[in-house]
């Protein structure tokens, strides 16, 4: 290469600094500039990392012609920084959930298409080891056809989580509560590992943060597969403490494994791995619960991987090849949520929109109980 590609970060909340560590980590790319609202917090996360130029907009930030923007703002904000910068020509690496709309996401895969942009999106776990391993098993037919799954979210969040940002815990701005936020990353996983849904089944509550949040802390799903496996989701973020999260995939040859991260942030690990002449297990409590991850440090433990899924989207945009994971492919677990707190919302098991085709005028928002 002749040059660095120019890197941009939109949005300097927390996970912000883990794709400036991660860039700064990969050869031919050099972070030019950052923007926010706020200006002075722009100025000041810019500052600290010797980032050439701040800015209080989008606009601003894309005016330094810049290759590649990494989008750090919150939800309900990705569809607008994701149009702006397709139509100036520069790719994107979009933090999860891509949207909090099916129809938002739709809008700005269509964006990056017809710029000729590439467009991923953030799910860093893919990229753990543990996943991609179990990923070869079934690839490999070691575990055979997946015909049952489970995935289970046991988080922990408080009161000060909820309150440290005035978009947190409203259907409207964060499009949803723990299985938006928190789980989408497991669903993500367990669609990887399983295939298309055809159908949710769902209950959601507000039990623990009922008096501070509108969105769900409790849930509990059946999902239904194109292949006929089907599988669980149990998610919460009142477990006290957290008890980490575990995606499980039973085969049609009675074989199974499972990736469990605990504690939430560690590094995921095949906790089971039932194949026949590999038989393996990890007990993750056998050093006792432990204690609440403050955010921080939760996000600190991921940049390996935030660094992993950053040097492959830089690689992809040098080679023109796709990204691990497009805007389509992270349409995917949206749609899945989606369906859930619809089914929850009427009582009834309800199909995900994966088609395009299916998208019918005057969808509701992901998450509008309305």
């Amino acid at each position: 290469m002749s040059k660095k590609l120019r890197i941009g970060i939109a949005g300097c909340g927390n996970i912000a600094d883990n794709h400036f560590q991660a860039y700064n980590s990969v050869s031919d790319v050099e972070v030019v500039g950052v923007c926010d609202v706020d200006l002075g917090r722009a100025e000041q996360f810019a500052a600290e990392r010797n980032i050439p130029h701040a800015a209080g907009s989008v606009a601003g930030l894309l005016d330094l012609d810049i290759d590649i923007i990494s989008v750090c703002t919150p939800h309900p904000t990705h569809e607008q920084v994701v149009v702006e910068a397709a139509q100036r020509g520069v790719h994107i690496l979009c933090e999860k959930p891509i949207a909090i709309s099916s129809d938002s996401a739709r809008r700005m895969t269509a964006a990056a298409k017809e710029a000729g942009v590439k467009l991923g999106v953030l799910f860093q776990r893919r990229f753990w080891p543990a996943a991609q391993k179990l990923r070869d098993a079934i690839d490999d037919g070691r575990i055979g056809q997946p015909i049952l799954g489970s995935c289970s979210i046991l988080l922990h969040r408080d009161s000060a989580y909820y309150g440290s940002a005035a978009w947190r815990g409203t259907w409207e701005t964060d499009g949803g509560g723990v299985l938006m936020t928190q789980g989408i990353h497991y669903i993500d996983l367990l669609q990887w590992y399983m295939g298309d849904v055809i159908e949710a089944s769902a209950q959601i509550r507000t039990l623990v943060f009922k008096d501070e949040i509108e969105v769900e802390d409790v849930a509990v799903a059946t999902l239904s597969f194109a292949s006929g496996a089907v599988a669980t989701v149990t998610a919460t973020t009142g477990a006290d403490p957290s008890l980490g999260a575990r995606v499980h995939v039973i085969g049609s040859r009675g074989a199974s494994a499972s990736v469990s991260e605990f504690p939430e942030g560690a590094e995921g690990v095949c906790d089971l791995w039932a194949i026949p002449g590999e038989a393996d297990h990890v007990d993750l409590f056998d050093k006792g619960l432990g204690t609440n991850i403050p955010i921080a440090q939760i996000n600190a433990e991921l940049m390996p991987f935030h660094r992993l899924q950053v040097a492959d989207f830089v690689s992809a945009v040098l080679n023109d090849s796709e990204p691990a994971v497009t805007g389509e492919e992270a349409l995917k677990s949206l749609e899945i949520i989606a369906a859930i707190y619809e089914s929850a919302r009427l009582g009834k098991p309800v199909q995900p929109r994966y088609s395009s085709t299916a998208a019918t005028e005057g969808a509701a928002v992901v998450g509008q109980r309305a």
